[in-house]
This record gives C-alpha cells, structure tokens and sequence, in this order.
C-alpha cells in the first residue's frame, strides 16, 4: 500500500511540477512574490516524480534505496528543520536572502520529516519480514 501511496505521489509530482512548487510556495513561504524560484526546479520536480513513480512500480533494491533515503531525508528534516529551511532557501531560489519562511510551517516541516521516517520505517520492516 505505501509502494502504490509513493508512486501516485511521484506521478502527480511528475505530472503537475507547477502546482507542486505553487503548493509549497503558499504553505511554507510568508512572502512567495519576493522570490523567484530557479529555472530548473520545476523540471527536477517533475523528474524526480517520473523516477519515484518508476522505482514505485518494482519492489526491488531500488524502490528499497529510494525508501532508505527517504527515511535519512526525514530525520535530518524532523531534527534539523532549520538547517533544512537554511539549505532549502539557498537551493530553491535566486536570491535566498528575500525569502521569509511562515512561522507555521516549521511545525509542518517536522511532520513531514516524522511521516518520511515512519514510513522508511514501516517499508524496512515489511521488507524484512518477508524474508
């Protein structure tokens, strides 16, 4: 269930990068008029949703690597989500110094690195017991 979960996520990501960017535009930043997101994002959004949507449709060693990092991502995230805010900025935008993140989605950005690592937790468990 989690494996068809991930993979409808990466196929939405895949075929809407605009309103995946817009989405987190208007949930995580305070002021999304005063930045301007780097060209290539939309098309790495759209990427990483084929290839996450591709690696979702084999349980094999990749879909397990693509869960393991999964889990890593979401701790960092969960333990360090201003180092997170601090990376994010720098990478996503042109100019990072102009970006002011919402208060509010700190607490968001934690339950998503929580639900990340639940749920690399949960897929290695399964893994493990069908073995």
């Amino acid at each position: 269930m989690i494996r068809t979960l991930v993979g409808v996520l990466g196929a939405i990501s895949a075929l809407f990068p605009d309103e995946i960017v817009e989405l987190f535009e208007k949930l995580a930043i305070s002021n999304p008029d005063e930045g301007t997101v780097r060209g290539w994002i939309r098309p790495a959004v759209r990427s990483e949703g084929v290839l996450i949507a591709a690696l979702s449709l084999f349980n094999g060693r990749a879909y397990a690597l693509l869960m393991n990092l999964t889990g890593v991502f979401g701790a960092i995230v969960l333990l360090f989500p201003d180092l997170y805010q601090r990376f994010a900025t720098a990478f996503l935008y042109e100019r990072p110094e102009s970006i002011e993140w919402n208060e509010r989605f700190r607490l968001g950005i934690r339950a998503i690195g929580a639900l990340y690592v639940f749920l690399a937790a949960k897929t290695y468990r399964e893994r493990h017991n069908d073995t």
